[in-house]
């Protein structure tokens, strides 16, 4: 198989990177690691829904490495890039905290929620691993309790795989949707999604049919 990073091809099939590849980046997260955001920081973030929380300490050159959007911010010398305080809006301390650290360790801890924070925050300023990692692990933890909050979600981020997921789960859970608050809520809201679920629902529903009619001895279409 081909390694993800180099392309080269190697021949443990358990991995998606060549050992070169591996201990590479392991050498660049330890260095990552091994500087504290609040040693020598040059800037300082703020969740202006909590900035009674305080400020986040970091270094530019490490939001440069990582975002696009923080490169973009300090190379055209926005006001943020002079004063060296940014204000991240419609974001918890907690949230922004764990997205920092993230940028530094490449590492993080998801839940349901957190999950869902940290991947709006990544697709904002355009950390695509992050994103990645939300993204798969939203997928991977669908459930009935879950699926509509996260249909909506997706639906705001223009998100196909989990849209898809999501309204696997819903669809095949039809009977029990309209009992459901949220289902509500959605109706009244954004009730373009709610005819999509039905929309959905029909079409595989309709397929299904066609299949077993098809299989039939006569061999009908209704």
């Amino acid at each position: 198989m081909r390694c993800k990073s180099c392309e080269s091809r190697f021949q443990d099939y358990y991995a998606d990177t060549c050992k070169q590849c591996h201990e590479h980046n392991k050498a660049k997260v330890a260095f990552l690691g091994a500087t504290q955001p609040a040693s020598f920081s040059d800037v300082v973030l703020f969740a202006s829904d909590d900035e009674a929380a305080g400020p986040i300490p970091a270094h530019k050159a490490v939001l440069v490495s990582r975002s696009p959007v923080f490169r973009a911010m300090f190379e055209n010398e926005m006001e943020e890039s002079l004063s060296g305080i940014i204000k991240i809006g419609e974001v918890s301390y907690l949230t922004l905290g764990a997205f920092v650290n993230y940028l530094y360790t490449a590492e993080v801890r998801l839940d349901q929620q957190f999950a869902c924070d940290l991947f709006v925050m990544a697709e904002k300023y355009q950390v695509q691993h992050l994103k990645d990692y939300c993204q798969n692990f939203l997928v991977a933890n669908l459930n009935w309790d879950n699926s509509l909050s996260t249909y909506t979600l997706a639906h705001r981020h223009n998100v196909k795989q989990i849209i898809d997921a999501a309204l696997t789960v819903i669809t095949d859970n039809m009977d029990k949707l309209t009992s459901r608050k949220e289902y509500a809520k959605l109706k009244e809201k954004d009730p373009q999604l709610v005819f999509q679920i039905y929309e959905v629902f029909l079409s595989r529903h309709s397929s299904f049919s066609c299949v077993r009619t098809v299989s039939s001895d006569d061999c009908h279409y209704w």
